[in-house]
């Protein structure tokens, strides 16, 4: 059976842990061996350094900044303002630009590690407009999210497919919080043609896109697509393929997704406060095992309800087990309504494959959906991990992603037959 053929349900299964898989496969590997986390292209191309006085380059710099750097004996890790599993960050940014003052119109890649735009494709009468959304031409920014897979996969292996798509997410989380901060609406968008585009940016088989984020006017005019392809540049320094995820990726890539009108949320977060947030987020690893209170509680379920800026779209319901919330009895919670009783914070910490964050936080959250575009539902689940962490921060609440539990158990005490996609603590 072809690839594009099998449901992205159908690869979801196949990566699911259970006590036994996981005794099985503990997934220990060499440190030392770690792929590089940075994409650079050749020293000959043009680069323009981010000014974060400008106001246009602080906005593309604040949704892959680098934020703090941490040092281990097997070398220095680089934490950012988007999380990411096992702090392996698998996504790339590009960003075109077009009739922006002080810039040349084209499309950029942005390089994280020196914080500047290199300029990889400069436009005439082209465009990447008609590969998302033909007939049209975007007076300011389009930001593509793609992901180096073998980052994710020199650890994760096949089940690394749930953390790019994940990871994606979260970045597309970091670029709306840029963009909230800088006086930006934002479009997401999901379904496109990812595999022509992936080909005309030289990728190969080695990165791939999974999302868009525009932001701009958008004018009626018919943009051709790229009259040259972009050369090949290897996202790491060395590349070990895996057949699983390219499948995966392709096949969730040629499922449509679910549709919804368009809409922007508003939101009432003091800006310079919020600015902290974003830059000083990080993920928790401890608990002090205290209680938040149900006002904070409350006012977080109230922001993940919030629409999200896109037409494609997958729902995802929240379920939360409650811990250690000040008024509220402990069980297993639908956004406000009680499901059941219970304390369940032994059994959520055994099913976060036995992660004492899971029951010592105050809420342990997960997120299912019964998807029709797997990829797009995963992007989902990461952009609404990336609203908990920077809402629950801004409270003074700490958060942490969880990609990992056994998957059939936690289905049975959430007592839903749609897939966990996500798991997340938040507590003090």
């Amino acid at each position: 059976m072809l690839s594009s053929q099998i449901s992205g349900k159908a690869y979801h299964d196949a990566t699911k842990h259970s006590y036994l898989s996981v005794q099985l496969d503990p997934n220990y590997v060499d440190a030392s061996t770690q792929p590089s986390s940075f994409k650079v292209y050749p020293k000959f191309y043009r680069r323009v350094k981010l000014n974060l006085n400008n106001p246009v380059h602080a906005f593309i710099s604040l949704t892959s900044a680098i934020t703090l750097e941490k040092v281990y004996k097997d070398g220095p890790y680089k934490l950012r303002v988007n999380p990411s599993a096992g702090a392996l960050y698998p996504t790339e940014v590009y960003v075109q630009v077009r009739s922006v003052e002080g810039m040349v119109d084209g499309i950029y890649h942005l390089e994280v590690e020196n914080n500047c735009l290199t300029l990889i494709y400069e436009l005439i009468d082209d465009g990447l407009e008609s590969y998302i959304i033909p007939g049209k031409c975007i007076n300011g920014f389009i930001f593509f999210i793609s992901c180096v897979y073998y980052r994710s996969s020199w650890k994760y292996q096949n089940r690394s497919i749930r953390y790019c798509f994940l990871d994606s997410g979260h970045h597309l989380g970091a670029v709306a919080a840029s963009a909230f901060l800088h006086n930006r609406d934002i479009q997401l968008i999901f379904d496109f043609d990812k595999l022509t585009l992936n080909s005309d940016l030289g990728f190969e088989n080695k990165e791939f896109i999974t999302a868009c984020a525009v932001s701009g006017e958008i004018q009626d005019k018919k943009i051709r697509r790229l009259r040259l392809k972009v050369p090949f540049v290897s996202g790491t320094d060395y590349f070990e393929s895996n057949q699983f995820i390219e499948d995966a990726y392709q096949a969730t890539t040629l499922q449509k997704s679910r549709q919804q009108k368009l809409e922007y949320s508003q939101f009432d977060f003091n800006k310079d406060k919020f600015y902290q947030v974003v830059w000083d987020r990080r993920s928790i690893r401890r608990f002090r095992k205290e209680s938040i209170s149900q006002e904070d509680y409350l006012y977080i379920v109230q922001q993940l309800e919030k629409s999200i800026p896109t037409e494609n779209y997958e729902e995802i319901e929240i379920y939360s087990v409650v811990h250690r919330v000040e008024g509220m009895t402990p069980g297993l919670y639908k956004g406000t309504y009680l499901v059941k009783t219970g304390n369940f914070s032994e059994k959520t910490g055994y099913l976060c494959i036995n992660q004492a964050i899971a029951k010592d936080s105050a809420v342990t959250l997960f997120f299912v959906s019964d998807y029709l575009n797997y990829q797009t539902a995963m992007q989902v689940a990461g952009f609404l991990g990336q609203r908990l962490y920077l809402t629950s921060n801004y409270l003074g609440i700490q958060c942490s992603g969880i990609g990992a539990y056994y998957d059939d158990e936690t289905k049975k005490l959430l007592e839903t037959n749609k897939d966990v996609l996500y798991g997340m603590v938040i507590g003090i």
